[in-house]
């Protein structure tokens, strides 16, 4: 799960706990709005942390001499 896929759940999650009031037979909407608030920050988090891992890698090139006056 990427960034953009973080915040967009963090986003519904967002509306479906503090926006919506309709009831839906079943399911309470704003424990579904919490679940993904706590899933997107989880995967912002993991992103975040994949992210800055990635950036601090050091990549060396290795060439090797060859020498041709054999």
């Amino acid at each position: 799960m990427g960034i953009g896929v973080s915040v967009f759940l963090l986003a519904v999650g967002g509306i479906l706990a503090f926006a919506v009031t309709d009831r839906v037979s079943g399911v309470d909407l704003t424990v579904v709005g919490y679940v993904l608030i706590a899933a997107g920050a989880i995967g912002l988090g993991v992103a975040l942390m994949f992210a800055n891992q990635r950036r601090r890698t050091a990549h060396t090139v290795v060439q090797e001499r060859r020498d041709f006056d054999e």
